[in-house]
C-alpha cells in the first residue's frame, strides 16, 4: 500500500491484477473513491471482493497495477470480532490503546461517540449481553476508532435477520451523515447496495473484473425514498442481468 500527495481520491486502484498460484482472482480492477462517498462492491460469492479489501489495506500484495491510499483505514468484517472477555468500552478503545494512547484518554474519546452510535449506557456490558445489532454498532465504532477517515465494511450486516438488517442500514446512513466519513462497502444484497450507495461497482465472477460502474443520482438527499422508487427496480433488474 502506497500513499501519494495527490488528494483527489482517498482510494485509487488502477488496473490491479492478482493471482493465487495459477488461479487469477482479480483482472484489471480500477476503483476510485472520493472523500465522503459511499461506494459498494457487489458480485458473485468468492469472486474476489474481499481480496480487493485485503489489497487496499496491505494485508495482501497485488501482482500488478497501482494502489494509492490517502488516509488511514478501518476494516470491519462480517463477524463482529469483539473480544468476549472485554467490556464494550475496552473493545471499542482497543485500537487507540494499541496505538499507544493512554487508557484514560482513549476512554474519554470513545465516550464522546457512544451517544452518537446509540451505545451510551452499554459501555460496561460484555458482547454476550448485547443483541446482534448492538454488537455491530460496537464493532462499527471500534472500526471508526481505528480510522475516522476511511472505513471498509465487508458484509457487515450479512449475518443479521432482515428486520435488524433494515434498521442497521438506516442507522449506517445516519452515522455516515454525523461522522462525515468515507465508506467502501461489500455486499451480496442488490437492494442494500442500491439503497445505501452513491456509486456501485458490479464485479464479474472469478477472475473478478469490473462489469459496470453505476452512479445513483436519484433521491440522494433522502435515500429512504429510494426503496419504493421505480428507478431502484430498473437498476435492480439491470444488476441481476449483469450478475
Amino acid at each position: 500500500m502506497n500513499s501519494y500527495s495527490n488528494k483527489e481520491y482517498l482510494i485509487n486502484l488502477n488496473n490491479v491484477d492478482k493471482k493465487y498460484g495459477e488461479t487469477q482472482i482479480l483482472k484489471d480492477i480500477s476503483i476510485k473513491v472520493s472523500r465522503g462517498e459511499f461506494i459498494s462492491l457487489i458480485g458473485p460469492s468468492g469472486c474476489g471482493k474481499s481480496t480487493i479489501f485485503n489489497i487496499i489495506t496491505g494485508l495482501t500484495s497485488k501482482d500488478s497495477g497501482e494502489v494509492i491510499v490517502n488516509g488511514n483505514i478501518g476494516y470491519m468484517q462480517q463477524k463482529d470480532l469483539l473480544l468476549p472477555w472485554k467490556s464494550i468500552m475496552d473493545n471499542v478503545s482497543l485500537p487507540l490503546i494499541l496505538k499507544g494512547v493512554e487508557k484514560k484518554v482513549a476512554y474519554e474519546k470513545v465516550k464522546k461517540y457512544l451517544p452518537i452510535v446509540g451505545l451510551e449506557g452499554y459501555e460496561d456490558k460484555y458482547p454476550s449481553q448485547l443483541s446482534g445489532g448492538m454488537k455491530q454498532r460496537a464493532s462499527f465504532l471500534r472500526t471508526f476508532m481505528t480510522s475516522e477517515e476511511i472505513m471498509l465494511l465487508d458484509e457487515s450486516f450479512g449475518s443479521l435477520d432482515s428486520i435488524t438488517k433494515g434498521k442497521m442500514q438506516k442507522w449506517l446512513l445516519e452515522m455516515k451523515e454525523k461522522l462525515n466519513n468515507t465508506i467502501l462497502f461489500i455486499t451480496h444484497d442488490i437492494e442494500e447496495a442500491l439503497f445505501l450507495s452513491d456509486r456501485i461497482y458490479v464485479l464479474s465472477d472469478k477472475p473478478a473484473s469490473i462489469k459496470k460502474e453505476i452512479t445513483l443520482d436519484f433521491h440522494n438527499d433522502d435515500k429512504l425514498n429510494r426503496l419504493l422508487s421505480p428507478e431502484l427496480l430498473i437498476l435492480k433488474d439491470e444488476i441481476i442481468k449483469l450478475l
